[in-house]
């Protein structure tokens, strides 16, 4: 996993802080960008779904730092954002 800048704006702009005292508010903040911000391929290589700039996006990459600093290695967070890929494609039901 890279966790460097990939996005001009975010070379101009820089990396987010990460909160120096972790909040339980903070976590559940990093599990939402983790999952909402996971990669999709694309024919150019994998993009984040949600803003469609190169994959680790700015906030995918903030809410790893933050997960890494509670303790949760790199493996349990890939299989967070797999299984929340799941529910990001839930299909419309019809009545």
């Amino acid at each position: 996993m890279v966790d460097q800048p990939v996005d001009a704006v975010e070379k101009v702009l820089g990396e987010l802080p990460t909160p120096r005292f972790v909040t339980v508010e903070d976590v559940r903040l990093a599990v939402r960008a983790v999952v909402v911000h996971a990669p999709e391929e694309w024919p150019a290589g994998p993009l984040c779904r949600s803003d469609r700039t190169p994959y680790p996006c700015l906030l995918h990459r903030w809410g790893r730092r933050v997960l890494r600093s509670r303790g949760l290695p790199d493996e349990v967070v890939d299989e967070l954002v797999a299984r929340g890929d799941q529910l990001v494609h839930v299909p419309n039901r019809r009545r």
